[in-house]
């Protein structure tokens, strides 16, 4: 995949932080968080890496994640933690790798950063995806549409965050 953090300018830490970054923080970065939390601990990796989201609008702030999401990821028997906050520059700081679901969402998070010194950090969410039908360019926001969009969301999530913890067992994360 040519991902390896571990040898960027920003050195990560242990734990290794990670945040997921959408619109309205309600629907696909809160499903990422909680498919990521989900699978560190299938793999007891809790105090290896730190898993947040976070929203490029404050539309939400405060808001849990979307019932429809959530009714996804219970029928998957995950948890549908969260509560919506908007994305802060001191992300920048906190967070080892930010991952956008889409290109508007990369675009407003690379244009808070313009002197390009954690431009490693951000990565295109879908680049982590494995399987053939994911390896689209964004992962659609399911807000507006129905059941099928969510169940989309969800697989797609599924198998970037699967590959994620591949890399970290890999230890190129």
């Amino acid at each position: 995949m040519g991902f390896n953090l571990q040898h960027s300018n920003i050195m990560p830490r242990t734990p290794f932080h990670i945040l997921f970054v959408c619109m309205g923080n309600i629907c696909r970065s809160p499903a990422g968080e909680n498919i990521l939390r989900h699978q560190v601990a299938a793999n007891n990796l809790q105090k290896e890496i730190f898993i947040d989201s976070a929203g490029t609008h404050n539309y939400h702030i405060g808001k849990a994640p979307d019932r429809r999401m959530c009714a996804t990821l219970k029928k998957r028997d995950m948890r549908c933690d969260g509560k919506a906050r908007q994305f802060s520059t001191q992300d920048f700081h906190r967070f080892d790798l930010i991952l956008t679901m889409d290109a508007e969402n990369y675009q407003r998070i690379m244009a808070l950063e313009p002197n390009g010194t954690y431009r490693s950090k951000v990565k295109k969410f879908t680049s982590f995806c494995t399987q053939t039908k994911n390896k689209i360019p964004d992962v659609p926001d399911p807000y507006y549409g129905g059941e099928d969009g969510f169940e989309q969301v969800a697989d797609m999530l599924e198998d970037g965050c699967a590959a994620i913890i591949q890399l970290h067992h890999d230890g190129l994360l």
